[in-house]
């Protein structure tokens, strides 16, 4: 069997899928993006195919060490999101060969279902405690919602209150057990941040997500030393290097590896094994369309530490289409009392119904993120 060809398919609200196919017959789906910069991950995509045409599809392991250490730059968002999309679809081709899902490759499944939490909000959070309400009643058992708008360095506390009121209205209208995760966005810089960080922690959140910047995390031992909360980050970090110093730092409670940026499922199933020895949880950061889902709960079913994981229905940027809008079969992804169940079909476990992608490649996106800026009229974090 041998890689005959690749196709890639810029579809709305904001995703790319990439389609490789073999010379018999078979064809795998990945997901390769990086949200408002598609076209530039589909040129890294295409620069990799002479990387693997002709290539034996099932030779994952090897095609992942080419990708990465054949050509001499490396890493970054542009580069791994290529690699991650690659590696997702020839997981898919290798599990259609064999008539398994991807987690039975992977040595099988350690959970027969995986909890899953929903987005409320938006980018500038309003009327969160009806939402929330909503997702409860809905099935969900946990929400997270972005924390701030625009922040200064150093900001008012009135910035601060306005955070509180709305997650106390979640509370109120949730309960006591529903789960709670804050997004900071890393719109909030280490001086606000240990406030925030220490001003949430009687509303007992499930985790409070990047807190700061990547860039910038040698500041999470100060945040954590202003809060018991759990502190989650990592979507925007691409390779096991790039997690093995936040592992050593001991900073981090739930690592955030996206499986559409962070090489795959070959290499988010090593970041997570390495979270394990640390006694560290990941949650997989997936705000993205149906292929990225299924190859994240292909790594949740086998990752122990796996506890909980993010998925887009209904989130605010998925303006005309949806998360199961691109599927034959939606109930795939049926959630129930906040779990959905493990795809269990072969591969990664769903069909893609490539006629509603190819009419949605015709209209394509131009997807970009909001520029903010802060009363003062510097650029602010977004």
């Amino acid at each position: 069997m041998k890689i005959t060809s690749l196709e890639l398919f810029t579809v709305p609200p904001r995703w790319l899928f990439l389609k490789i196919s073999t010379d018999d017959g078979l064809a795998g789906w990945g997901e390769p993006v990086v949200e408002g910069h598609a076209a530039t991950v589909a040129a890294a995509v295409r620069e990799m195919e002479p990387y693997l045409i002709g290539q034996n599809p099932e030779h994952i392991q090897d095609i992942w060490q080419t990708l990465y250490r054949a050509r001499f730059y490396r890493g970054g968002p542009v580069m791994m999101s290529a690699i991650a999309g690659v590696d997702q679809a020839l997981w898919d081709i290798k599990g259609k060969r064999h008539g398994v899902p991807v987690y039975s490759l992977l040595g099988g499944p350690v959970r027969n279902r995986m909890r899953v939490y929903s987005w409320i909000g938006g980018d500038r959070p309003a009327d969160v405690a009806e939402a929330a309400l909503e997702r409860k009643n809905a099935g969900f058992t946990a929400v997270k919602m972005n924390a701030t708008e625009e922040l200064h360095y150093v900001d008012s506390h009135a910035h601060v209150d306005m955070v509180l009121r709305r997650v106390q209205a979640v509370r109120e209208a949730a309960g006591e057990a529903f789960g709670i995760a804050v997004d900071f966005h890393g719109r909030v810089h280490k001086p606000m941040a240990k406030v925030l960080a220490r001003e949430l922690e009687p509303y007992h959140l499930l985790f409070i997500e990047e807190p700061v910047l990547p860039e910038n995390n040698e500041a999470l031992r100060d945040i954590a030393s202003a809060t018991s909360t759990p502190i989650a980050t990592g979507e925007r970090m691409y390779s096991r290097w790039d997690f093995k110093s936040l592992l050593e730092a001991g900073y981090a409670d739930i690592l955030q590896p996206d499986l559409s940026h962070a090489g795959g499922i070959t290499e988010v199933f090593k970041i997570a094994a390495m979270a394990e020895a640390y006694d560290v949880a990941i949650a997989p950061h997936c705000p993205l369309g149906p292929i990225a889902l299924a190859a994240c709960l292909q790594l949740d079913a086998v990752a122990h530490n796996a506890f909980i994981q993010e998925q887009s229905l209904g989130i605010h940027y998925n303006v005309g289409n949806d998360l199961l809008d691109y599927l034959v079969d939606p109930t795939v992804f049926a959630y129930d009392d906040g779990y959905v169940r493990l795809p269990d079909g072969p591969g990664l476990g769903i069909e893609v119904n490539e006629d509603v992608v190819r009419e949605a490649a015709e209209r394509g996106h131009a997807w970009r993120n909001p520029v903010w800026r802060l009363d003062d009229g510097a650029i602010a974090e977004w």
